[in-house]
C-alpha cells in the first residue's frame, strides 16, 4: 500500500500499480486489500488460542474483538475526514477491515473450522444471487455495470443516507476473512507435521484459485464490489504466497538465510498499522500543507519537482517513491528495535 498510494509517475505508472478498470481482472494493487484480509483471518485463531490459555472467557474477547473493530473504524473515519477536511463517518479500506474482522472473530469463537468454510460459501453464493438474481427499479436482474447494479442501488438509494454505502461489502469480505481462520487453523495445529501444513496451505490456495477462476466465467473479478471469483483468486494466491513463505521460514533448512532475507518485510509487519496509517496523515498534515523555506510550495512538490528536475521524470518519479518508503521503514526499523508494536 505505501507504494501504491505514494506512486509518483503519472501516466508512467506501471498498469500493474493501478486497479483494474471494472470487470478488467485481477492487478498487482488489486491483490493487497484481500490479502491483508486474509493475514487478519489466518492471525485470528493464534489471538483466541492466546486467550483461552489466559483463562479468559468467550465474553471477554468478543469485547476484545469488538474494541479493535471500533479502533480500525475509529481510525479509517480519521484518515477519511483527514482527506475531505470536515468530519465523515463513511466505510473505506480500514472500515471494512474492522468490521469484516469482527464477524469473523465472532464466528471463529463459535464454530470450528468446517462450519466456518461453510458460512464463508453461504456469504460469497448469497452475494453472487443477489447480484445475479435480484432486480431493483429501472435494472433488470443480472445487469452489472459501473454505477448500474444492485449493489450500487442500494448503496445509493438505502445505505448513503446513513454514510453506510459499501455496507454489502462486509459480506464477502467477512467470507475471505474466515477463509483466512481455517488456515490459521491448519498452521497452528500441532498435530500436523510441518510438511503437512505446508501441503494444506499449498493445496488450499491452489483450490481457492481455480475456484475463483472458474467463478469469474460466471460473474468477473471485481474489486469495487468484491465479487465471489475475485475473494476465492486473490485469497487462493495468497494462500499460496504464505504457504511458500512458511515453507522457506519455517521448515526450509536453509530457513536462516531466508529468515534474514524476510527482515526487512517483517519490520513492516511488526507495526502495519502504523506503515498505513502514519503515512498518510503526514502527507496530508506536513508534506501538502508546509511550504519549503522561502516560498509557497509544499514540501511534496518542492521534494518531488527536485527529484525530476535531478534525475528525469520518471526516474525520479521512482527515487521520490522508493524514498518515502524508505524513510518510513527507518521509521518502523527504530519502532521495531526499541520493541514498540503499536497495535489495535
Amino acid at each position: 500500500m505505501l507504494l501504491v498510494n505514494n506512486i509518483a509517475l503519472n501516466t508512467r505508472t506501471p498498469p500493474q500499480l493501478m486497479h483494474a478498470p471494472w470487470n478488467g481482472g485481477v492487478r498487482f494493487a488489486d491483490l493487497v486489500f484481500p490479502w491483508f484480509l486474509l493475514i487478519v483471518g489466518v492471525a485470528i485463531p493464534y489471538a483466541w488460542a492466546s486467550h483461552r490459555r489466559k483463562g479468559w472467557g468467550r465474553g471477554r474477547y468478543l469485547v476484545k474483538a469488538l474494541g479493535r473493530a471500533a479502533a480500525l473504524v475509529a481510525l479509517g473515519c480519521l484518515i477519511d475526514s483527514s482527506i475531505a477536511r470536515t468530519p465523515l463517518f463513511d466505510l473505506d479500506v480500514l472500515q471494512l477491515i474492522g468490521l469484516a474482522y469482527f464477524v469473523a472473530a465472532a464466528l471463529a469463537m463459535l464454530l470450528p473450522a468446517g462450519p466456518r468454510l461453510a458460512v464463508a460459501a453461504l456469504f460469497l453464493i448469497a452475494h453472487w444471487f443477489v447480484i445475479r438474481h435480484v432486480a431493483v427499479p429501472g435494472m433488470p436482474a443480472g445487469t452489472f455495470l459501473p454505477g448500474r447494479n444492485v449493489i450500487a442501488y442500494v448503496n445509493a438509494h438505502s445505505l448513503a443516507r446513513y454514510h453506510l454505502a459499501g455496507l454489502i461489502s462486509v459480506v464477502p469480505a467477512s467470507a475471505l476473512v474466515l477463509i483466512g481462520t481455517a488456515l490459521g487453523d491448519a498452521l497452528r495445529r500441532e498435530l500436523f507435521a510441518p510438511a503437512k501444513r505446508f501441503g494444506i496451505m499449498m493445496a488450499s490456495g491452489a483450490a481457492l484459485t481455480m475456484l475463483g477462476w472458474l467463478w469469474h466465467w460466471v460473474l468477473p473479478y471485481n474489486k469495487p464490489v468484491w465479487t465471489a471469483s475475485y475473494i476465492l483468486f486473490t485469497g487462493g494466491l495468497g494462500a499460496l504466497v504464505l504457504g511458500t513463505l512458511y515453507g522457506l521460514l519455517d521448515i526450509k533448512k536453509t530457513a536462516d538465510i531466508w529468515k534474514a532475507w524476510a527482515l526487512p518485510l517483517v519490520i513492516f509487519g511488526s507495526n502495519a498499522i502504523v506503515a498505513y496509517v502514519a503515512p498518510i496523515l503526514v502527507k496530508l498534515y506536513i508534506l501538502r500543507v508546509w511550504t519549503w523555506p522561502g516560498t509557497r510550495v509544499p514540501l511534496e512538490q518542492a521534494f518531488l519537482h527536485g527529484a525530476v528536475h535531478r534525475w528525469g521524470p520518471v526516474e525520479g518519479g521512482w527515487a521520490y517513491t522508493l524514498g518515502y518508503i524508505a524513510f518510513w521503514w527507518l521509521v518502523l526499523v527504530i519502532l521495531y528495535r526499541r520493541k514498540i508494536f503499536l497495535r489495535v
